[in-house]
């Protein structure tokens, strides 16, 4: 099976939806596909067989691409689509297997050269429009939910990621056969090409763990971008009550660039909480893996969104306590069982990180719990199978 692949981001780099896209790659080359990948200019070449990567121009005096919906985005999709006419007139393709947005492109073409197309769907793009601020037109909007529509019914397959977004799409498809629900739920490290000569700052660290944290002392872990959603405020000023109660805890975290690192620095020296807390800055995902097997308690205060993280798959498998709060986003996955769910807000999140530390035994049975639901839902091979079956269906 020839496939081109069409991922419309800065790939690779370490957020969400690329690391989405780079694992439904390395699996689907694993199952033995082979694969024209079409994406950015920006991003670390990475190292997966059958896979050939093809970039349009960088641009980089406009800048990186930021997450969700922006200008910039939409100038580099026209080059996506020229570079992605040319590829398609010159080869035959069994399949094309579109990422976000570059299902509009796909869906378009596909009666002219007669592919099966597979759309990769990270998220409801007109959601994004006004989860990202982006646009409050709603012919804007309701323009962008036409297209998705039609492209889902034209689709021979839909993957989803999380169940809101099932149920979402469930409610708008009549052939429920060709939906796969595919969650991010593998988290192996990233085979980047060439990584030692990568002159990275990502990929350097000023401290040692061991430096911050003393032995008689409980660390926490959040790793993850700071981006307003992630409820990192929450977490900053909870930990103002927790230092209240238990000065032997420190608090790691991880990502973030550097506008949003001093951000939450100046919130954590206006909580008189600085010294407890160590931010990394974005960092390489195996600094970032370090930290979490380092940690005596995972979080995840996330504030918004209906998406599952990817971190909250990896924290499930870890064996280590997980603090959470209680939103949909959580909950399609996480239970009681499985964790200290809290509410949004710091007094919660604190009280919650503070039975994690003094219940041991509690902690214990939930991260036991955690790593069963992984390995019964949630596991690699749980996840090649469902793409197996997925691509046994076209």
């Amino acid at each position: 099976m020839k496939t081109l692949v069409i991922a419309p981001q800065p790939f690779f780099s370490p957020r969400g939806t690329p690391f989405s896209v780079y694992y439904r790659t390395l699996i689907s080359s694993e199952l033995g596909v082979k694969m024209d990948f079409l994406t950015y200019g920006e991003g670390q070449d990475v190292d997966i067989p059958n896979v050939n990567i093809i970039r349009i121009p960088r641009f980089k005096i406009l800048g990186n691409v930021k997450l969700g919906p922006s200008p910039l985005k939409l100038f580099l999709d026209i080059f996506i689509i020229l570079k992605m006419i040319w590829l398609l007139t010159i080869n035959k393709y069994d399949v094309v297997h579109a990422h976000e947005e570059a299902v509009f492109f796909a869906w378009f073409f596909k009666p002219i050269f007669r592919y099966k197309l597979i759309y990769d769907m990270h998220s409801s793009l007109p959601q994004q429009l006004t989860n990202f601020q982006f646009t409050t037109s709603k012919f804007l909007i309701n323009t962008f939910k036409t297209l998705e529509d039609k492209c889902l019914h034209s689709a021979d397959a839909v993957i989803t990621i999380c169940p809101d977004l099932r149920d979402y799409v469930n409610t708008i498809i009549t052939r429920k056969e060709k939906h796969f629900l595919i969650e991010n739920s593998i988290f192996e490290p990233v085979k980047q090409k060439n990584y030692n000569q990568q002159k990275s700052v990502e990929s350097e660290l000023d401290f040692k763990v061991e430096d911050f944290v003393k032995n008689d002392e409980q660390l926490l872990v959040y790793a993850g971008t700071l981006e307003k959603y992630q409820g990192i405020d929450i977490l900053v000023q909870s930990m103002k009550n927790v230092i209240a109660a238990n000065k032997k805890v420190k608090l790691i975290i991880a990502g973030g660039t550097q506008d949003q690192v001093n951000e939450f620095r100046k919130l954590a020296n206006e909580n008189g909480v600085s010294n407890y807390i160590k931010f990394t800055g974005r960092v390489a995902q195996k600094y970032a893996k370090e930290f979490s097997a380092k940690a005596d308690i995972l979080l995840s205060p996330r504030s918004d969104g209906t998406n599952t993280p990817l971190k909250i798959y990896e924290q499930l498998a870890s064996k280590k306590p997980l603090v959470a709060t209680k939103i949909y986003s959580h909950t399609q996955v996480l239970t009681d069982d499985v964790s200290f769910l809290v509410e949004p807000n710091p007094q919660n999140m604190a009280e919650g990180i503070l039975l994690a530390i003094d219940d041991k035994n509690l902690s214990k049975q939930k991260a036991e719990n955690a790593l069963k639901l992984y390995e019964k839902e949630y596991s690699r091979k749980v996840y090649t199978s469902k793409l197996k079956k997925l691509l046994e269906s076209l």
